[in-house]
């Protein structure tokens, strides 16, 4: 009897700037949550839609989420403009306005912070004018701020029709108030609408629950601020996948010297969702995986006629899988009011970062080049050239990119 063996990808990938014009490739743009720094994503996609217009998915959190139903929502050419007129529209509250020659930068941003908490932000949030919030912690509210105002933003900017029928995939992260539970809304399942992308940036005490179909929500940032996992758990693993993760916060800090940098330190390490460390974990599970298909296939040909071991190889089985990332890298200026910090300096700033991180990480395809044949997950860090950082399925180290 002739033996049949189970389907392998092919031998010799594609790099990932070849997947990316690939039609069996899925192209998704992974954003975690952040707040103001959320304009740094904005950049990036700014950066990515002058080289690449296609996108196959775009997972967020927070307001990662709202940048992807900004993108999703809108058609290709006006998705950079919809974009700029979000963060303009939230940073142009006359607190959040100050000239550069105002102060020094540390004083502005934190003028910038005190303003957006005291009066809130344009078409986002605005405080809660409830007496009963003079009871403290007893008070019968759920939360310091408004946010119908982001309800009207989002219905103005995002055409929700497009969002869910374009065939972009959408999913977005929020928590069951409840039972807390991580949950994602994804157009593939539900037809999502403005109360979802809400749901995923509902972070409390500041922002309401939002009630979905008799459960409640809040930010989905709570159990994990980025979306990763949730993308490489659902993806086809007989399609090739290349990811653009986009994180706001950065793992890897200095140590502090005073209360403020202590408090925005720790901010850093509880929302960077350990960036790198999450991905070379979820890296090294998805190769191990893949080295044990391998292993498997070894088995005596009639062995593998099994049902259960097909399924098994199949399963464990995957096309290559690349993870580019770019992190946004805390200024001297920022503090740890930096992601409620919406001043027009901040915004604008973040977004050049952005910019410049995705045409260095654009500018450099030899960087690129798989050096690895079959599948498993090779992860890039390419924004800053003299730190680029590649891992590789099967060494568990760090190297340079090679050219």
């Amino acid at each position: 009897m002739a033996s049949r063996r189970i389907p392998t990808p092919s031998s010799v990938p594609p790099t990932p700037a070849e997947a990316a014009s690939d039609s069996r490739t899925v192209r998704a743009l992974v954003l975690q949550g952040g707040g103001a720094l959320g304009a740094y994503q904005a950049g990036v996609y700014e950066g990515l839609s002058s080289e690449h217009h296609a996108l196959d998915w775009v997972a967020g959190v927070s307001i990662g989420a709202i940048n992807a139903a900004l993108i999703a929502g809108n058609p290709p050419e006006r998705r950079v403009e919809r974009l700029r007129e979000f963060w303009q529209l939230v940073s142009s509250a006359p607190g959040q306005q100050l000239p550069i020659w105002a102060g020094e930068r540390r004083l502005l941003a934190q003028f910038s912070a005190n303003a957006a908490v005291a009066m809130g932000i344009p078409g986002f949030f605005s405080p809660r004018v409830d007496p009963t919030l003079l009871l403290g912690g007893a008070a019968p509210v759920l939360s310091y701020y408004d946010t119908s105002a982001l309800k009207s933003t989002l219905e103005r900017l995002v055409d929700f029709d497009r969002l869910n029928d374009d065939g972009i995939r959408v999913s977005v992260g929020a928590v069951n108030v409840r039972n807390g539970n991580s949950v994602y809304f994804d157009n593939r399942r539900v037809r999502i609408g403005p109360e979802h992308i809400m749901a995923s940036g509902a972070l409390p005490p500041g922002f309401p629950p939002v009630h979905i179909d008799g459960e409640d929500y809040w930010d989905g940032g709570i159990v994990s601020n980025t979306p990763l996992q949730y993308v490489l758990d659902e993806h086809e693993r007989n399609r090739r996948l290349l990811v653009l993760q986009v994180d706001l916060f950065s793992a890897v800090g200095p140590m502090p010297t005073t209360l403020a940098e202590v408090t925005a330190r720790q901010k850093d390490i509880q929302y960077s969702s350990r960036t790198r460390l999450n991905t070379d974990v979820l890296g090294a599970n998805v190769n191990l995986q893949q080295a044990l298909a391998g292993l498997l296939e070894r088995l005596p040909p009639q062995m593998l006629e099994e049902p259960g071991l097909r399924a098994l190889c199949q399963h464990l089985r995957s096309e290559p899988i690349d993870v580019v990332h770019l992190i946004h890298r805390p200024a001297e200026w920022e503090q740890d009011a930096k992601d409620y910090e919406f001043s027009r300096l901040a915004i604008d700033a973040h977004w050049a970062d952005g910019l410049r991180d995705m045409r260095h990480s654009l500018a450099h395809p030899e960087w690129l080049q798989r050096q690895v044949q079959g599948g498993g997950v090779t992860t890039y860090d390419l924004a800053r050239p003299d730190h680029a950082r590649v891992r590789r399925p099967g060494t568990g180290v760090d190297t340079a990119p090679s050219a």
